[in-house]
């Protein structure tokens, strides 16, 4: 197995410019995700990697080889799309097989990669059938299958969860986990799902507008954004922001009533403006208190979601256990919670505030 390197790329459509500048290292065996909103580049920059759009400036090395120019098929990855793109009138053995019988490679070869591939994903009862038989989930391993059997250097996933259900992407997401696990190979994956980066990754890149905003271990990111944008992108619920203002060494925010916070940071000067940023489960509803409405109580179970609007316009949610007895719809309450886990972000740049 291989890692990848990544330095300035820069991808261009004529006058546009999508990806800017992007240095990246993926170490060998390691299982990265790009993440980000839709139309961030986290898909032309895998595109990139795996050849099938030219790199207008920069370089990418797989395994110490500059592949920047070299055709898809020389790079040695393998990339799983979206779409299963699985042949209607082939099995699942035939799928899997299909690329290494168009290269030539004897029968007796084909089949024991099919086989040990099978065996990986769990497919050995599948192999007769015709993908019409299969269900979604069961498709996606098929593919995976076709991917594992080249023996690649590098695996390229492009949303390869997005068509399958609640359920199966759950099954999935493990069933990955395993795989990477099991084979420790060196994984891209791409998902605006921030859930899946958070429960596959080793290291999370966050794009935004073809620019790397952080990389990091998924509680690196969470537990120590450098900006606003990473702050409220990773963590489910996201992050509460309210507006605050520097006074006498802490910060006055209207939505917690005028309550002063106090900061170790840096802070700017008196009457400067503030983001404060604090998430769902580090607050707590105090029915005793005033200023927040109750909007809407979520019941998920194991945790409620308490939403809360303030009196300026600005939304809070809450994360509380389900043990917690929930304010009733209307009613008066405000939040209470430690200082210690308060963010700050300049309003202005959005970046951290330490």
């Amino acid at each position: 197995m291989s890692g990848v390197k990544i330095t300035n790329a820069i991808k261009k459509y004529e006058a546009v410019q999508v990806i800017h500048g992007v240095d990246l290292q993926v170490d060998d065996g390691e299982f990265c995700v790009f993440v980000g909103p839709s139309g961030c580049g986290k898909s032309t920059l895998l595109r990139m990697i795996a050849g099938l759009e030219e790199t207008t400036d920069g370089s990418i090395e797989i395994g110490n080889r500059d592949v920047t120019r070299a055709d898809p098929a020389d790079r040695g990855v393998a990339m799983v799309f979206q779409t299963y793109a699985l042949y209607p009138h082939m099995t699942v053995a035939e799928n899997m097989g299909f690329g290494l019988k168009m290269n030539g490679v004897p029968k007796a070869e084909i089949d024991r990669k099919v086989g040990e591939a099978s065996q990986i994903l769990k497919l050995d009862d599948y192999l007769d059938r015709k993908p019409k038989a299969l269900s979604g989930g069961q498709r996606q391993r098929v593919a995976i299958g076709r991917a594992i059997v080249r023996g690649p250097e590098v695996f390229l996933f492009d949303e390869p969860l997005s068509n399958l259900d609640a359920e199966l992407r759950v099954e999935m997401r493990v069933e990955l986990a395993r795989l990477h696990k099991e084979i420790g190979a060196t994984m891209i994956y791409v998902t605006h799902d921030q859930v899946e980066a958070m429960t596959l990754a080793d290291k999370i890149v966050v794009l935004r507008a073809g620019v790397v905003e952080q990389v990091g271990s998924p509680m690196q990111l969470y537990k120590n954004p450098d900006n606003k944008f990473v702050a409220g992108f990773i963590g489910s619920p996201g992050m509460n922001f309210v507006n605050g203002i520097v006074e006498a060494g802490a910060i006055k925010v209207d939505a917690f009533a005028d309550r002063a916070v106090a900061s170790t940071a840096k802070l700017p000067e008196n009457g400067a403006s503030v983001t404060v940023g604090i998430r769902p489960q580090h607050l707590r509803v105090d029915p005793k208190g005033s200023g927040l409405k109750v909007d809407l109580v979520e019941h998920l179970g194991g945790v409620t979601y308490i939403y809360l609007d303030a009196a300026n316009g600005e939304r809070i949610i809450v994360e509380a256990s389900a043990e917690v007895d929930a304010p009733s719809y209307g009613s008066d309450v405000s939040v209470t919670f430690d200082d210690e886990n308060v963010m700050l972000f300049d309003a202005k740049t959005e970046k951290r505030i330490r």
